[in-house]
């Protein structure tokens, strides 16, 4: 039998999602960020999430 084909799987799979609504302010700048970050919208809202569960664990 043929070995599988296509990409690995992850160890942690992002399979769940949220959506969210925000002004066009905030979208600029999060795409803004991402930019910036040379990354996507997701991995900025990742960072900021654990830089706030970061300090909120400090308190």
């Amino acid at each position: 039998m043929p070995k599988k084909m296509g990409r690995p799987l992850s160890d942690n799979p992002k399979d769940k999602a949220i959506r969210i609504r925000v002004d066009k302010d905030t979208l600029d700048r999060l795409d803004w960020c991402a930019v910036k970050l040379n990354s996507n919208r997701s991995d900025v809202i990742r960072k900021g999430i654990d830089r706030i569960a970061d300090e909120l664990k400090d308190k």
